[in-house]
């Protein structure tokens, strides 16, 4: 059994947030939903954002930093990104209250869970992905990223929840009204992740995670449905068992593997 659980609390190209938890011990992955919304998403689970431990930021972009400003001005709690990063959404925002901000080098430990920040393959200054290992457990969190890379396939590996980017159907996106230097952009290597990228990463993993979370779908881009048929497709092809617990996170609504 995984020692963490996941909520996910927003997830898509509108604002993105992530609770995981392990004991008694309570982190956010991104901020990209308003203040507000956010405090209202964690009341629905039964926290308040003075439970949180700390705030870990994938990279500057909009849709993962929306509401960073007001929660450093209403919170205390940590937030922790590289220093690259902070410079960007710094440049970007001068609201954000650096009283909040904390630089995390390869890996941290929050009371007794360990964080490690691993790079990504994306349009951003320094994005990064997060690995929480307690009690044996590990929970990997990878979005915005172009491609598969030697490091997010070794953290994948071993996890037993893992949240993964299936943010387009390739063909949808191709005839698709996105225009040509987007389409381009979401399939470049750094870019977003597709379906069919997310099934393969999946596929070729020595050992499944007990917990699946595809996240950042585009609504324009992607169906649920799809993202789940093409990853099972896969799987068929490979004539392996997807043997594991499938969930797709939600742009309007909370998906929680507990």
């Amino acid at each position: 059994m995984s020692a963490f659980r996941v909520a996910m609390l927003a997830s898509g190209s509108k604002g993105n947030a992530a609770l995981i938890s392990s004991g008694d011990r309570n982190f956010l992955v991104d901020i990209g939903i308003s203040c507000r919304m956010l405090d209202s998403r964690l009341k629905e689970i039964g926290l308040t954002a003075q439970e949180l431990d700390g705030v870990f930021i994938t990279h500057e972009h909009t849709d993962h930093v929306k509401g960073l400003a007001t929660f450093t001005k209403k919170y205390s709690v940590p937030v922790y990104s590289s220093e690259r990063t902070w410079q960007a959404i710094l440049r970007k925002d001068a609201q954000v209250q650096r009283r909040s901000c904390r630089v995390i080098g390869r890996s941290l430990d929050c009371g007794g869970v360990q964080v490690r920040s691993f790079a990504t393959s994306h349009d951003a200054a320094d994005p990064h992905g997060y690995s929480f290992d307690c009690a044996g457990s590990k929970c990997t969190y990878v979005t915005d990223t172009g491609f598969i890379t030697d490091v997010v396939r070794d953290e994948a590996a071993g996890a037993d929840t893992l949240i993964l980017e299936a943010n387009h159907d390739i063909k949808m996106l191709q005839s698709g009204a996105y225009p040509e230097l987007l389409k381009r952009r979401i399939l470049s290597t750094r870019g977003h992740l597709s379906n069919e990228s997310a099934g393969w990463l999946l596929a070729k993993l020595p050992q499944l995670p007990e917990n699946i979370i595809l996240a950042h779908l585009s609504e324009e881009n992607n169906l649920p449905q799809l993202a789940v048929e093409t990853v099972q497709n896969i799987f068929n092809g490979c004539r392996r068992s997807l043997d594991a617990r499938l969930l797709v996170a939600a742009q309007n609504n909370i998906v929680t593997d507990f």
